[in-house]
């Protein structure tokens, strides 16, 4: 949504019969072609015939944006909230061609190094370069059907360079571009924005992310941090280290083409050696070659309980979210329908949890890096107070010939997990290309795998996995959890049933490992709904609930279960945003225990060392639409279950 040097990089097209509203670029990259959406790969413009767009500049038509600059409400001295400095309001003003009027030229749409459209009456006959996605149809105005003029407003964020608007006749089939908006500047594009945390290499390291437009040989970034509730606590400040990519570093069109978009420099700091559920509040900066220091939003957070600590720990755990828009405009809602809800329902329920694990397909750019920035402003309000932990689905990884598990796909556009891996750190994962990692918080052992790269045996992933569960002392850490974008274990969803294997191919080849190390739960995103298993090992339910409570918010009952599982729960929530898929039909699978066609989330709690529960938490309304919870003792880990003690020996 913001412009490259003046060149401006993303689309908000505002359309009715007879009129339209466009953010487009006076020279773009190449123009994005019309194409047929399908469900796993629709951009903005997909239902635009933009090879036929034209500028056709019409004088009895404008288009006027306000306020001009946008974050002046800024100080660089002082460390306090730069909230103006990543999001704000800005209010458009349209003329239609069918009004008659012409109460405001077009102005420039920004100081482009290169061509700008014509300013005068005209046309052309070559296609219009855009590279744009944020739209809204000129009627949400209630004036503009009755006098052809009206006025809306978006909510923009700071990309680093300038945004104009444009006003299109035609309709999506026909867009003409009739008037461009003068430009509108941040008063400071390059400050630090979108702060995200994650856990660092240890449960006592804290990890801070956030872009700006600063390279290391204009100033120094950094985090000034602080415990709060002490008395006289020293401010300490963290250098941060500074990556960035360029088109070099993606793997094919239209990311590294069409798509491309400057993603300015990403700063990640290490706040080390926190007290363990101590608050912590910090700000991020930047210190200029001159000594001042240019300030970004200040926040706070707590800080992950030691491993086997008994406290009350709640985590959150979705797949496929995507980007939605609070402001009305309509970028990719036919897709992700319920990212803006879900987000909004995550910032609800914050003091609610203490983490968040998105399992993969998190933006769902595919390919168009604008949208980095977008969805990073989007979970902002919750990357930035607790730990937003990643992992990489295909829509982050999957591109032909790079090495990946399936090279013969592109779900990423190009991406191969570039953008990914920049924009969020997994600090435990050896090797940001293969981001695997354990996390410990508290009570929990988590290993998150990559299922974009091989996890069969024989390979780095197995290996590692059989080590991170091994590591878990189940003693004070009871509840280990595996966490991965695609289902390897069961999905009743219809390929899956089709292929005949009900997870992903090849997929169960780690059910050894689950049952070997009893993994009391493995939760995965790909498939766009809910559904939860029995303990199960080899498509047999080795455990039924011992009884029904209730499962929390008027919701049906949950399912307990006590003593020892015999196998692993698996939990499929590719529920975050993305449009949401339906299940095989036929009769259910016996070890189907529930399923939901519904946005939300699985949130996990545990109290103490013998009692966990899962709620699957709906987004529109927070109400548990499914429950279960799991009692038992140290004992019940250790018994043995099918394939899950060494061989009995003589010295038995």
């Amino acid at each position: 949504m913001g412009a490259a040097r003046g060149v401006l990089q993303a689309a908000l097209l505002l359309a009715a019969a007879a009129a339209a509203f466009l953010l487009v670029s006076p020279a773009a990259a190449a123009a994005v072609n019309s194409t047929s959406a399908t469900l796993d790969n629709i951009q903005p413009l997909s239902t635009l015939n933009m090879a036929a767009a034209r500028v056709a500049m019409d004088a009895g038509s404008a288009i006027r944006a306000s306020p001009e600059l946008l974050g002046t409400n800024v100080s660089i001295t002082q460390p306090r909230a730069m909230q103006a400095y990543e999001i704000s309001e800005s209010h458009l003003f349209f003329f239609s061609p069918a009004a008659g009027r012409a109460r405001i030229r077009p102005g420039s749409p920004s100081t482009s190094r290169r061509r700008r459209p014509p300013t005068a009456t005209g046309s052309r006959s070559s296609p219009l370069p855009i590279s744009s996605k944020l739209y809204k149809f000129a009627n949400i105005s209630p004036s503009f059907m009755s006098s052809g003029s009206g006025d809306t407003s978006f909510l923009l964020i700071n990309q680093r360079y300038d945004y104009a608007f444009g006003l299109f006749s035609g309709g999506k089939d026909n867009p003409k571009l009739v008037a461009v908006s003068n430009k509108i500047s941040f008063a400071n594009p390059k400050a630090p924005v979108f702060p995200r945390l994650s856990q660092g290499k240890g449960w006592n390291e804290m990890a801070v992310t956030w872009t700006s437009g600063y390279n290391v040989d204009e100033a120094y970034p950094f985090v000034e941090w602080r415990m709060n509730g002490k008395e006289n606590a020293r401010a300490r400040r963290s250098p941060a280290d500074t990556l960035t990519f360029t088109r070099n570093h993606l793997c094919g069109k239209p990311a590294n083409a069409e798509g491309y978009r400057d993603p300015g420099f990403i700063h990640t700091a290490f706040l080390k050696n926190l007290w363990p559920n101590r608050e912590y509040s910090y700000q991020i900066g930047h210190e200029l070659l001159d000594g001042t220091i240019v300030w970004g939003k200040s926040s706070t957070f707590r800080a992950s309980p030691s491993p086997g600590q008994a406290s009350l720990q709640r985590i959150v755990i979705f797949g496929d979210m995507g980007l939605g828009q609070s402001d009305g405009s309509n970028e990719l809602a036919g897709f992700q329908p319920g990212a803006q809800v879900t987000t909004e329902r995550l910032i609800k329920d914050l003091p609610n949890y203490d983490a968040v694990f998105h399992i993969g397909d998190l933006s769902y750019a595919n390919g168009f890096l604008a949208q980095w920035d977008q969805f990073t402003a989007q979970i902002s309000p919750v990357a930035s107070r607790v730990p937003y932990m990643v992992a990489s689905g295909n829509h982050e990884r999957t591109s032909r010939d790079t090495g990946g598990f399936y090279s013969g796909g592109d779900d990423s556009h190009g991406e191969c997990g570039v953008p990914a891996e920049t924009y969020f750190r997994a600090p435990a994962a050896a090797n940001r290309g293969k981001p695997w990692y354990a996390a410990d918080h508290g009570m929990f052992r988590f290993c998150v795998g990559d299922t974009e790269h091989d996890w069969r045996p024989g390979t780095a992933q197995h290996a590692f996995l059989d080590g991170c569960f091994a590591a878990a002392d189940r003693k004070h850490q009871p509840w280990l959890v595996f966490a991965a974008h695609r289902p390897l274990g069961y999905s009743s969803n219809e390929y899956y049933a089709r292929e005949g294997s009900f997870s992903e191919p090849m997929g169960r080849t780690l059910q050894p490992l689950w049952q070997k190390h009893r993994v009391d739960l493995a939760v995965y995103g790909h498939v766009h709904n809910y559904e939860r298993t029995c303990p199960v090992y080899e498509n047999t339910c080795t455990a039924a609930p011992a009884a029904a409570g209730g499962g929390g918010n008027g919701s049906s009952p949950a399912a307990a279960y006590t003593g020892a599982l015999g196998g692993t729960i698996h939990v499929v929530a590719g529920t975050g945003g993305a449009r949401l898929r339906g299940y095989a039909g036929g009769e259910w699978p016996q070890w189907s225990a529930a399923r939901s066609e519904s946005y939300g989330y699985v949130k996990l709690t545990a109290r103490d060392h013998s009692r966990l529960e899962l709620e699957f938490i709906r987004s529109d309304d927070g109400e548990v639409l499914d429950a279960f919870s799991i009692t038992r003792g140290y004992k019940d880990v250790l018994a043995c279950a099918v394939d899950a003690c060494d061989p009995h020996t003589l010295a038995n």
